[in-house]
């Protein structure tokens, strides 16, 4: 069985303990590699290649550091059916998914930071004829990032890209429960040519490795993707060591929907909003609100629709719904269906655990699960389930809606179908969330600001947002 390595100082090495964590595929349940069960002394190590490599790496003129990166990007791409493969097969996401949606990102996100950081410009202030201001913008030094499995690689690139680009030097740790993609690309930043030490990819358990890093006292920064109580354990660690914090965190999203909608293409848009990466992306919208007049017609056609919504292997090519990422967490969204019995919620479609055949006999999969006559404050409709069950609640006023849909202690992402120009500019303006999509979902271009408010994080990533934060301005006073 493969051994999955720490990639430090520009080579795949073993974990300094030489122990190993078990991987497994969901989709049988069965352990299918290993992954490096490394500690804080493979961090040490990670940080003094990072930090022996940071000089050069900083000094180095940012369209050379664009052109190494832009070779990256390409082998990921060149390599599109292998990762998507892993991916698959290491998360339990469709094949298709991999394919079509994350990898693909994860090329984008490369490419996008290796070209925006030649664009990436100071500001300057004149003060009349007395004198001038402007802003130099540095690298921080050697910065942390971890990321979730739920996009492994796409998230993964998303931090790593534009520290990168920004001349910092990085220690990364991606997931324990899905770190193949990580260590493919490791496999890749030798073959572009990535100078030894910029980017070192420890891997291993939140307490071990991710804790190493947040607490060294040389790494500058945290960009943390993950659940709420562990960004809430990295900045009560952290802050009191004042490293900059980005933290994007988890969502309760509300998916409010109105009569006057386009009804069909709001229709395939909650679907997919609903149950795509079996429910597994912090911007699905778990929270459906439907506006009282069209609340049966939405009911039956969307129970309807789910009917032709096959949960299967991950690799066949008809999946809509793969498995649920870890056994623990399969647990976890079990008994939040049960909750909701309890709660008094009436189960509309799904509910329970998918028993298929042949390979994938003893896997993780779980129903598309839609359920209704709840209350809107219970505890089902107020914590991150994060995975393939959504609530149905109507609704009679703008007023009424916006009260349900702030309710919760997340605020990352809210979804509005209306075919009301200014009712849709007012809600948005209104809705707590630090993203809002009008008549779409998961539209997203790389230049805006991404992230939440409330506990669903602190900072934006993307475009200029995430070059900002991985350097440190200086404003330089000149008298004329």
């Amino acid at each position: 069985m493969l051994q999955i390595a720490n990639y430090i100082n520009g080579k795949l090495v073993e974990p300094v303990g030489k122990t190993y964590l078990d991987n497994y595929d969901p989709s049988t349940g069965q352990v299918y590699s290993y992954c490096p069960d490394s500690d804080e002394r493979d961090v040490e190590l990670a940080w003094q290649a990072a930090e022996a490599a940071f000089p050069a790496w900083s000094n180095l003129p940012n369209e050379k550091r664009s052109r190494i990166l832009l070779r990256l990007s390409e082998l990921v791409e060149k390599n599109l059916d292998r990762l998507a493969e892993a991916e698959s097969i290491d998360q339990g996401k469709p094949k298709w998914l991999a394919k079509n949606g994350e990898i693909p990102r994860a090329v984008s996100n490369i490419h996008f930071f290796a070209t925006a950081i030649e664009h990436f410009a100071s500001e300057a202030h004149p003060m009349g004829q007395h004198a001038i201001n402007y802003t130099l913008r540095t690298p921080l030094g050697v910065v942390g990032c971890i990321s979730p499995w739920n996009l492994p690689l796409y998230l993964f690139t998303w931090k790593i890209a534009p520290a990168l680009a920004a001349g910092n030097c990085v220690v990364a740790k991606p997931s324990e429960i899905t770190p193949m993609t990580a260590y493919l690309l490791s496999e890749l930043c030798i073959e572009a040519g990535l100078p030894a030490g910029v980017l070192n990819i420890v891997h291993g358990l939140g307490p071990k490795v991710g804790s190493a890093i947040t607490t060294h006292p040389d790494i500058k920064a945290i960009s943390f993707t993950g659940g709420t109580k562990t960004g809430a354990e990295i900045a009560r660690v952290a802050a009191p060591m004042f490293k900059k914090l980005s933290l994007e965190l988890g969502g309760k999203n509300p998916n409010i929907i109105f009569a006057d909608c386009d009804f069909q293409k709001m229709l395939a848009e909650t679907v997919r909003s609903s149950f795509l990466n079996q429910g597994e992306i912090c911007l699905c919208g778990s929270r459906i609100f439907i506006e009282r007049p069209i609340y049966e017609k939405f009911k039956s056609a969307f129970v309807e629709k789910l009917k032709n919504h096959p949960v299967g292997d991950p690799l066949e090519h008809h999946t809509q719904v793969g498995a649920i990422a870890s056994k623990m967490h399969f647990d976890k969204v079990l008994s939040y269906i049960e909750l909701a019995k309890k709660e008094g919620g009436k189960v509309l479609f799904g509910g329970h655990p998918v028993k298929l055949e042949g390979r994938c006999a003893n896997g993780w999969f779980i129903e598309p699960t839609v359920i209704e006559n709840l209350a809107y404050d219970c505890r089902t409709n107020q914590e991150e389930i994060f995975g393939p069950v959504v609530t149905l609640t109507p609704f009679d006023t703008e007023e009424e809606v916006l009260q349900m849909a702030n309710s919760t202690s997340y605020g990352l992402a809210a979804t509005l179908w209306t075919e009301n120009l200014t009712r849709a500019h007012q809600m948005a303006a209104s809705l707590r969330s630090g993203i809002v999509w009008i008549n779409c979902w998961l539209l997203r271009d790389l230049r805006t600001p991404f992230g939440g408010v409330k506990h669903s994080g602190v900072g934006r990533e993307g475009g200029w947002e995430a070059l900002r934060f991985f350097t440190e301005q200086k404003n330089v006073c000149v008298k004329l």
